[in-house]
């Protein structure tokens, strides 16, 4: 490692080093619990095993279009979570052996999955002829992890070559493959969303669903890098870098984020409640009938109206210790929304926490997070030679 390697990187006795080995216990622990859940209710273990699955493959897939993003629009705020966002792309190939079980679990989530469902439906029967069937829905999945590990693995090249060279012109090859990771991603995942959430009901669809999804994938993806970053901000260099004026910016983009994917929940809303079909509304009236209308009303309360005023002050925006509880209250809230849109395909009408719904977050939680710090201590913590970053943080 040169000299500037090791100034830009984690210090030996930084609490990061030392967790991957915690988390990766804390997360097999979890995963042989529900493991061992799964053999006295197959279905319940699957459809724990999503919601956790989506919330935390969700900040890795928000971490790629972040960084795409931050190579097409630049600035400064980028610069300072880059490495983080890139250490979550980093861990995509994981996210894949994750989806496993998906795959595996396919017949007991998706109805369209099952034979004896299909036949009882016409409309399942078309769908399946065509779209929604076990065998195309493996290789659309291998189509769309093959383009995000492509796209991201090349993102990381030339990161790294701009680490190695500075060469002012991988600004701009960075720039080209951001602008077409930007549009990979919505594409593929906007199919990812229908097929892994939106299907769980076949009966009913949303056109902007697959935004939906999107938002809230980068909304949580920058939640986490603010949350790791806050980590990382009293040491050097990133205590130069990460100032109080960057924190400011970052708080404004996580305004901007919080907003976006609101305007997106409220806009599916709108749509749906004032067309008033029976094909349609029946989504949220699941949501909101019994215990998930509780939710259902704690969602705008503390994911948006919350998290929006607050984020108002500017000098809160500029104090790490409270931009990062903000931060914390979105991961949270994103993870709750997601087990809002997911679970009550399965129990309409009643909510319903079960204890393996626990140990999946946990489980799956604790290996990604050991992946990603894994990944965050390979590399400087801070791009070496971008023109966007300080002189005087790379002298």
């Amino acid at each position: 490692m040169s000299t500037l390697q090791a100034t830009f990187s984690l210090p030996e006795n930084h609490v990061l080093r030392r967790g991957p080995s915690a988390l990766l216990g804390l997360g097999v622990l979890g995963l042989a619990v529900l493991g061992a859940g799964a053999l006295v209710d197959r279905e319940q273990f699957f459809r724990s095993y999503l919601v956790a699955f989506m919330f935390w493959g969700g900040i890795a897939f928000g971490c790629f279009g972040l960084v795409a993003l931050n190579h097409v629009a630049g600035g400064r705020w980028g610069i300072v979570i880059r490495r983080i966002c890139e250490a979550g792309i980093r861990t995509l190939p994981l996210v894949v052996v994750l989806f496993l079980p998906i795959v595996f679990g396919m017949h007991d989530l998706y109805s369209w999955a099952d034979p004896h469902h299909v036949e009882k439906s016409k409309l399942l029967q078309f769908k399946a002829s065509w779209y929604l069937n076990p065998e195309f829905f493996i290789v659309r999945a291998i189509i769309y992890f093959a383009i995000w590990i492509g796209f991201g693995r090349l993102m990381l090249r030339y990161s790294l070559a701009q680490d190695a060279t500075g060469n002012p012109s991988l600004v701009r090859t960075l720039q080209l493959l951001g602008r077409g990771a930007i549009v990979l991603y919505a594409l593929t995942m906007t199919f990812a969303a229908v097929d892994w959430m939106m299907s769980l009901e076949p009966h009913w669809y949303s056109t902007i669903y697959g935004l939906l999804v999107i938002g809230g994938q980068v909304l949580s993806a920058f939640a986490f890098a603010i949350a790791v970053l806050t980590l990382l901000v009293e040491h050097e260099p990133v205590a130069h870098v990460a100032t109080a004026e960057r924190f400011h910016d970052l708080g404004k983009m996580l305004l901007a984020f919080v907003m976006i994917y609101a305007y997106f929940a409220f806009s599916q809303f709108l749509i749906v409640w004032s067309g008033n079909i029976p094909e349609e509304t029946p989504w949220y009236l699941k949501r909101i009938a019994g215990g998930w209308g509780v939710i259902a009303v704690a969602l705008p309360l503390f994911h948006f109206f919350l998290p929006f005023f607050v984020l108002l002050s500017r000098k809160l925006k500029k104090n790490p210790r409270r931009l990062i509880i903000v931060a914390l209250l979105m991961l949270f809230m994103r993870l709750v929304d997601l087990y809002w849109m997911i679970v009550p395909a399965f129990s309409p009408g009643k909510f319903v926490l079960h204890w393996m719904d626990v140990a999946a977050v946990l489980g799956v939680g604790g290996v990604w997070l050991a992946a990603f710090l894994w990944q965050l201590q390979g590399r400087p913590v801070l791009p070496l030679r971008d023109p966007a970053l300080p002189l005087e943080a790379a002298a």
